[in-house]
């Protein structure tokens, strides 16, 4: 055990390596996206609402895998920039459901371009299978970490 520790390479170490392959796409994601007035962050908000508009934010904030507190900036931000609305909840009084704005439409398909530009740039060095394994063996990972029982911490 000592021996692997003294032998950590963090060149070769996947959580390193997935680390900064993450903050190098964030990084070139929020630039591409400052143009347009949006952060990364809210980015993956209006990608989910995209694809399915009108979401409770404990469902944002289950699917795109972030603390509540996190959402909870991150939708008030939009708010405030007129990016989404939020209405009450027809069943549950607790709730809202928040709703894109006609500005959050407007903005899809640049937005969605950009973020489509960053990924083939992550991902141009490779051939083509290799992009398809890449890909795969990254949703697998990810699945297996996010597995009940896959990380005690959580």
């Amino acid at each position: 055990m000592l021996e692997d520790i003294m032998n950590f390479d963090r060149t070769r170490a996947a959580g390193v390596l997935a680390a900064e392959l993450a903050r190098l796409y964030g990084a070139e994601l929020q630039r591409r996206l400052v143009p347009l007035g949006l952060s990364a962050a809210q980015f993956l908000v209006l990608s989910e609402l995209w694809a399915e508009d009108g979401q409770t934010q404990r469902q944002l904030t289950a699917r795109l895998g972030v603390e509540q507190a996190t959402m909870a900036n991150t939708l008030a931000r939009m708010e405030r920039d007129r990016l989404i609305e939020r209405m009450p909840h027809p069943d549950d009084r607790r709730a809202q459901i928040v709703a894109l704005s006609d500005a959050a439409r407007t903005l899809r398909a640049e937005a969605v371009d950009a973020a489509a530009e960053v990924n083939q740039s992550v991902l141009e060095g490779l051939p083509a299978a290799e992009r398809e394994l890449f890909l795969s063996m990254l949703g697998r990972i990810v699945n297996a970490m996010r597995a009940p029982g896959a990380n005690p911490q959580t």
